[in-house]
């Protein structure tokens, strides 16, 4: 059966009373070309964890291209699909559970042996930023995260310094990993058909932080309070973030090379490293 065609989709949906859930996300990509792409961004390791197979489109894919793979699955209703989706499929386990509840680190400990893996997945647009920041703190085993979004998340997810979409989590993405737009999708290749449009983006994990920094929870304080108020200079929010004197961050900002009348979105994570690494000198001298 070709998962990708339409017509197997709504064969498989009558087959076992699937009824697609708004609230899950579900949206099921039928375009063969961009699930090889996703897995061959996805490279480069034996294993892979998938998180929400859905009717196992993108599964029997990776089940081609890896050695093993887990994935994740919330909707108990799914699994008698998948068990007759991915039959033939052996070397693929599936997980009832939700992710953002699971023991992680455990699982992937268990299921493979401490060996750097890739994380594959197509995720709901509620849970995105959740998913991806769990993933990139969590400082697990990694290669790749490559990952299907709304096209407007996986822009704020590589902007630069300066542009519109850049944000916090746009620090988040470029301090442990290199994100990279691999495509993008349509929404008319998902059934059912979301309201906007996808793509795929493909994060290298790097291996240690890409700017060198002393307290990374300090650095990432810094940057929530820069990015809390957009419109406000980098001075006032700092001041207002961490509940001090304009005068004190005025001197850190000198400090540190920064101008304290520029906005946090013009700064990159060498600026803020460079914020943090000062702070951090100025409070362990107290």
């Amino acid at each position: 059966m070709e998962l990708t065609s339409l017509s197997s989709i709504k064969q498989l949906s009558a087959m076992f009373g699937f009824d697609f859930s708004k609230s899950l996300g579900q949206n099921f990509l039928m375009d063969s070309e961009v699930l090889d792409k996703i897995s061959k961004a996805a490279s480069g390791t034996k294993g892979v964890l998938e998180i929400g197979p859905g009717f196992g489109v993108l599964t029997k894919v990776l089940s081609r291209d890896f050695e093993k793979v887990v994935s994740v699955e919330i909707d108990k209703s799914l699994l008698k699909v998948l068990e007759y989706t991915l039959e033939e499929c052996k070397n693929v386990k599936i997980i009832n559970n939700d992710f953002m509840k699971l023991n992680l680190r455990e699982l992937l400990d268990k299921e493979f042996q401490g060996e750097k893996i890739s994380i594959a997945a197509n995720l709901p647009y509620y849970i995105t930023t959740p998913i991806i920041t769990r993933l990139i703190e969590g400082r697990y085993n990694l290669e790749n995260i490559v990952v299907m979004v709304q096209k407007e998340v996986a822009q704020r997810f590589c902007a630069k310094p300066g542009t519109k979409d850049y944000g916090a989590i746009s620090v988040l993405c470029n301090f442990y990993t290199v994100p990279e737009v691999v495509c993008t999708v349509p929404a008319s290749r998902f059934y059912p058909a979301p309201k906007v449009d996808s793509a795929v983006v493909c994060m290298k994990v790097s291996d240690k932080p890409n700017t060198d920094v002393y307290d990374e929870k300090l650095f990432f304080k810094i940057v929530k309070s820069a990015f809390a108020q957009r419109r406000k200079t980098l001075l006032n929010c700092l001041a207002n973030g961490f509940s001090k004197d304009k005068s004190f961050f005025e001197k850190i900002l000198k400090e540190a090379g920064i101008e304290p009348s520029i906005r946090g979105e013009k700064l990159g994570i060498d600026e803020f490293s460079s914020i943090t690494n000062t702070l951090y000198k100025y409070i362990n001298n107290k």
